[in-house]
């Protein structure tokens, strides 16, 4: 978009902070708003049935999100959460149907990213259905590492923290089999977990690890 549409689009928009663990909407919520992340990292998921949380994915800086509209949906299909302290823009709903139609670059930008989000939650679920649990948990910190991870040292980090419990929510196991493998590939120097900190020391055995 040129200077004048992206001035006008951010005339529309409010910015607000939201510190770590906050919900930025619930599953099932009105659409109301949707958003857009300048900082921070947002965690999306999904409770089943019977109750259990399953995290879908993790929003970096510089996505929409919240983009229920372009679902075709009135309400929020997950819960966004901010995974450590965030700053968001957003936008009234109402707003969504004209960028679309007098802006093409925002309408071709928000239906990739609605693209890009069908094909990794549907990655996940393929994942869940026909991994073994060891090639699940090293797949999720590669994708982890690859969309927010920064160089420390000789090794990788993840931006934002996540939990042994976070991991087990994503990859549909238990608690105490994350950290089995965990613990078994710290002693292999494959990863550093603490403090709900993340490093891979190396990448490349992570790989072989997922069955990649």
């Amino acid at each position: 978009m040129g200077r004048d549409q992206i001035a006008h689009v951010l005339s529309h928009a409010t910015s607000q902070m939201f510190h770590t663990g906050t919900p930025i909407f619930h599953e099932g919520d009105e659409a109301e708003r949707f958003f857009m992340l300048l900082d921070g990292y947002i965690r999306v998921a999904r409770t089943t049935a019977d109750g259990h949380q399953v995290i879908l994915l993790h929003v970096p800086p510089g996505q929409l999100f919240g983009i229920a509209k372009a679902l075709g949906r009135t309400t929020y299909p997950a819960t966004a959460t901010a995974a450590e302290d965030c700053v968001v823009l957003c936008w009234q709903t109402r707003l969504w149907d004209s960028f679309v139609e007098t802006l093409p670059g925002f309408g071709t930008a928000s239906y990739r990213t609605t693209g890009e989000r069908m094909s990794e939650m549907q990655n996940t679920i393929l994942a869940m259905a026909t991994q073994h649990v060891e090639q699940r948990v090293a797949a999720s910190l590669l994708r982890l590492v690859q969309h927010g991870g920064k160089k420390v040292g000789d090794a990788v980090e993840i931006a934002f923290p996540i939990t042994r419990q976070n991991i087990s929510e994503m990859t549909g196991t238990t608690l105490h089999t994350v950290s089995r493998l965990l613990s078994a590939w710290e002693r292999e120097g494959v990863v550093d977990s603490r403090r709900k900190r993340i490093r891979v020391l190396d990448p490349h055995r992570l790989l072989v690890l997922s069955g990649a």
